[in-house]
């Protein structure tokens, strides 16, 4: 009796467990529709326009280019069809780039990823006349960030990290450069810190004659290397390592360490020779952008020291190498990585998104260094900056008219402005190159995203998407509701709340605390989303955000209270959030879990283990858990270096507060993270179990910072459910 009673009660453990599994499976099936790539509206072609202005499209099979009329929006002739080229064939093509002169085509195909924006890949080049498609190059079968001379003659490329120009004319290619070598020199595209903290994939520029390109040189030899395993895995499986993991190897100089030695070049295309331009300017350390200006002796060059708070534009004559400063700013903080990331360098003179006034405004300067004119001037931050038309009109989105808003205005040359976007909501447009004519996108909390054609005016020419049928498929599930909360300090903070579906009178409920948190950032936005958030209200929860100081928006004193001390601020205002949510009649305040990912997930655990924590559980994915382990450019941004700021880098660790963890937390990570790497979360569950704590881990093999492929970011999604309805339920 005894021995059947023990089977019966295995048998019963066993079904438990069964149904258990099947309902965490079922999460994952039911997220996938609310988490990555499914969640996405729909979103029209992006256009690429030939010098006459008409618009040009890929097929969605991506055999083909053709003309379209934009104002109807039907096709036309085609362009380029891949079942009618000479000499070489190819079945299709991820992407392509128009010669200036649009004579010919660049196209490439078998993608290979190499961080998070760069590439390499199989490029070919297309004559429109003669139908010839024929390889970039000979020597090279994957290349990286093409760029076409402005008289589309020749086309510089980078392989092996050495540049080489293929002369289209001739059908030859030429070396530039000859020194580069992984992990020690990289030319003409960036290293790993500058791509991932500047933004941008190519330090390569032509002059407007096409006879001088200028470069820079990445010496990365002295800086250290990080490596992590590769397994075989599942998803995309990598059979080489199917019995023995393998390893990747890349220079990451975390806070603190050496940087890459960054040197500007100029290259002669008739002679051949390569002069190196020295700027003797004191303490510069990066040079986040280059571009040619107005004539091919004006090079423009944008300058920064380690601290990230003096900017600096220089002038330079590559033939003669002279250099002269034509634009200074300094910060008793940071400089906006917006001022060197929106620097738009036009035929007259250039345009500089700064913060000096206390708000990201646009100024406009001669080459010369003359300040021309402000172009914006309000209380609220500029956003982003599409450029200017022919008669002198300036186009740009604003934080405005509340921080929660992006709407799209112009103003002309006697400073009258329009709005060209709807009032509220999120608005953003992208101009054709003649500035006539624009795709307007706009979206709010209650509105999926719409496309239309609009004149530079305003004038609503045709809808292209609206999203309708996109938008019924989720018409049942809550919407957010937006709210403003004062802290006990004073602070105004945004918010929403997403509150359970089917909500009943007098019932209270489950609360997650949703938060970014990171300087410059917004969770907190009037524009459609449709999410894991959405999800979890359909089982229960109510969902709260906000938005505490550091956040982006709201101008540089409320992000700049930070400097120095990351995650002091940020952790009292979410902490401040959770009161209020408890105070909410429908929520319950013994029942409040917080999530959070990369920054997020740092911040989680901050509050996780803050003095009078009133969390219940605790979920961080990716976290930064000690900003000595990340890298030079982001932290040195906000914290300066450790040795400089030892104190703050100490206070603002969460895992030297480990021992301090005050709730049940579930950390999870992937292996292959190249941005936040998975050491932190190792270093942090050491820490614990050192101190016979304990804590849940999930871990995603050869994944990277965004957990995504073989719909991960929805088992991401059901691991962290399965562990609030444990916690919280």
């Amino acid at each position: 009796m005894k021995i059947r009673y023990i089977a019966i009660s295995a048998l019963a453990l066993a079904c438990s467990t069964f149904f258990a599994d099947a309902r965490q499976n079922q999460a994952v099936v039911d997220l996938a529709r609310f988490t990555a790539p499914a969640n996405k509206p729909v979103a029209p072609e992006n256009y690429s326009y030939l010098p006459d202005g008409t618009a040009l499209r890929m097929s969605a099979d991506g055999r083909a280019i053709v003309r379209v009329d934009l104002k109807t929006g039907k096709d036309g002739d085609v362009l380029l069809d891949l079942g009618h080229t000479r000499e070489n064939t190819i079945a299709d093509m991820d992407g392509y780039t128009v010669s200036p002169n649009g004579e010919q085509i660049l196209v490439w195909r078998e993608t290979r990823q190499i961080y998070r924006r760069s590439f390499e890949a199989r490029y070919y080049v297309y004559e429109v006349r003669s139908r010839l498609l024929r390889p970039l190059s000979a020597g090279h079968a994957f290349v990286q960030s093409p760029v076409f001379s402005p008289d589309s003659r020749m086309v510089a490329f980078v392989a092996g990290n050495n540049i080489y120009i293929k002369k289209l004319d001739y059908d030859t290619e030429v070396a530039v450069t000859t020194d580069g070598e992984r992990n020690s020199v990289i030319n003409g595209v960036p290293d790993w810190t500058y791509e991932e903290e500047f933004t941008t994939t190519c330090s390569m520029a032509w002059a407007p004659d096409a006879l001088t390109l200028s470069y820079l040189r990445y010496d990365e030899s002295d800086v250290p290397m990080y490596s992590f395993p590769l397994y075989e895995g599942f998803c995309d499986p990598r059979t080489e390592y199917a019995l023995y993991p393998g390893a990747y190897s890349y220079k990451y100089p975390v806070a603190g360490a050496v940087n890459s030695r960054v040197s500007l070049h100029s290259y002669d295309v008739e002679t051949r020779k390569i002069k190196d331009i020295e700027i003797k300017a004191p303490g510069i350390e990066y040079i986040p952008r280059i571009g040619y200006g107005d004539t091919p002796e004006r090079l423009v060059v944008a300058t920064l020291n380690r601290d990230q708070n003096r900017f600096e534009v220089f002038s330079v004559n590559p033939k003669s190498t002279v250099v002269k400063s034509i634009y200074v700013e300094e910060s008793k903080a940071w400089i906006a990585p917006e001022t060197y990331e929106q620097l738009h360098l036009g035929k007259t003179g250039m345009v500089v998104m700064s913060s000096r006034s206390g708000f990201s405004q646009l100024y406009e300067y001669a080459y010369t260094g003359t300040q021309l004119r402000r172009i914006t001037a309000g209380d609220y931050d500029v956003t982003a900056y599409y450029g200017a038309d022919a008669k002198g009109n300036h186009y740009y989105q604003v934080a405005a008219p509340t921080p929660m808003d992006r709407t799209v205005r112009r103003v002309d040359s006697k400073g009258k402005e329009q709005t060209l976007s709807p009032a509220s909501g999120t608005a953003s447009a992208e101009f054709t190159p003649a500035m006539d004519m624009m795709v307007m996108c706009h979206s709010a909390v209650d509105k999926a995203p719409e496309y239309k054609l609009m004149t530079s005016a305003g004038a609503s020419v045709r809808t292209i998407e609206d999203n309708s049928s996109y938008a019924a498929q989720y018409a049942s599930l809550p919407v957010k509701e937006f709210f403003e909360m004062t802290t006990d300090g004073g602070e105004k903070l945004n918010g929403y709340v997403i509150k359970p579906a089917g909500m009943q009178a007098g019932r209270k409920y489950p609360v997650i605390m949703s938060q970014y948190s990171g300087p410059g950032s917004q969770s907190v936005l009037n524009r459609w989303s449709v999410d894991w958030e959405q999800y979890y209200a359909t089982q229960g929860y109510v969902v709260v955000c906000v938005d505490g100081r550091g956040t982006g928006g709201r101008g540089r004193a409320f992000s700049d209270v930070v400097y120095k001390r990351l995650g002091h601020y940020e952790t009292i205002d979410q902490l401040a959030a959770a009161r209020y949510a408890a105070s909410l009649p429908y929520a319950d305040g013994s029942r409040i879990g917080i999530y959070g990912w990369s920054y997020g997930g740092y911040e989680a655990l901050m509050c996780a283990s803050a003095d009078g924590c009133p969390y219940a559980a605790a979920v961080a994915v990716a976290p930064v858990t000690d900003w000595r382990y990340y890298d030079t450019v982001y932290a040195e941004r906000y914290m300066l270096t450790p040795q400089q700021n030892a104190d703050g880098y100490a206070a603002s660790a969460p895992l030297g507060r480990a021992t301090r963890l005050a709730c049940p937390l579930l950390i999870m990570s992937g292996t292959a993270d190249d941005n936040v790497h998975m050491f932190n979360t190792m270093q942090y569950v050491s820490a614990l179990q050192c101190a016979g704590m304990l804590c849940d881990m999930f871990i995603f093999p050869n994944m990277n910072h965004s957990i995504n492929g073989c719909d991960a970011r929805a088992v991401v999604y059901a691991k962290m459910l399965d562990f609030f309805n444990s916690k919280l339920k």
